[in-house]
């Protein structure tokens, strides 16, 4: 829409992102850019089977839950990365937190392992809430590097701009200014206190992976309370989780001779 609006010069093709991608090589492989922008819907659900039989090799650090396809996202635009390509993707904020803390697996937390172990997380920016039109919840802007430079190798820059925004009717909104502020601590790479702080992958692995910019960066007022809807995606986890474990326990018990479906 904003290419028509705008009179862009632009290629769009109707597709099924994950099932179907439209931007193919004629090859079949999937195309390569240098710049990735997306802003999914949030949370989605998608069958196991979408990662499973996927032909293009797209998932190849995990499987999101079934709860959440975020992760899921992002290894699509990873995988439609050329080698020196950079991504950015606007998420819900527990795509960053979920699963960090957890004494068993899981999915989200082993697949933010892995992009950190690889150093392919350059930054994350929370920004403030209420700014989108489906959800007042606040976002989180997460930025992918397959070819960081020197100086940001195996760090991570996380941006708190949670506070950076002006009372909007009906909606809350960023200002130039706080927008200018944000681009600049990004391009400068910088530490600012109660903005920003740049992290060391030991850093992030001492945290179980958890790069919430509210987690390192704190601001008066603040809280670690959870949102409605990562709180919903949460107890979709912990119920996916209990019925794996109520199905091997029944596949023991089978075993054993001791239970009996009726």
């Amino acid at each position: 829409m904003n290419a028509f609006i705008h009179d862009m010069e632009a290629e769009i093709a109707l597709g099924d992102t994950m099932v179907r991608p439209a931007f193919l090589t004629p090859q079949g492989a999937l195309k390569k850019f240098d710049i990735v922008v997306a802003n999914p819907m949030w949370n989605q659900n998608f069958s196991q089977s979408i990662y499973e039989n996927d032909p293009y090799n797209r998932f190849a650090f995990g499987y999101p839950p079934s709860s959440s396809a975020d992760w899921g996202w992002i290894q699509h635009m990873v995988a439609s990365l050329k080698d020196t390509g950079k991504m950015a993707v606007v998420l819900d904020t527990g795509a960053v937190s979920r699963g960090s803390g957890n004494a068993g697996s899981n999915r989200e937390r082993d697949i933010r392992k892995q992009f950190v172990d690889n150093d392919l997380v350059e930054a994350v920016l929370l920004l403030p809430e209420n700014l989108f039109y489906n959800t007042p919840s606040p976002g989180i802007i997460i930025v992918i590097n397959k070819a960081k430079p020197i100086e940001r190798k195996d760090r991570i820059l996380l941006i708190n701009a949670s506070k950076l925004f002006q009372k909007g009717r009906p909606k809350n909104y960023l200002p130039e200014e706080s927008t200018a502020t944000i681009a600049s601590t990004y391009h400068n790479w910088e530490e600012a206190e109660g903005m920003s702080k740049i992290i060391t992958k030991e850093e992030a692995t001492r945290n179980d992976y958890n790069l919430s910019p509210s987690r390192y960066v704190a601001q008066n007022g603040e809280d670690d309370t959870l949102d409605l809807e990562d709180a919903i995606v949460q107890l979709k986890e912990a119920e996916e989780e209990r019925n794996k474990a109520d199905e091997k326990l029944k596949a023991i018990l089978k075993e054993i001779g001791v239970w009996n479906e009726h």
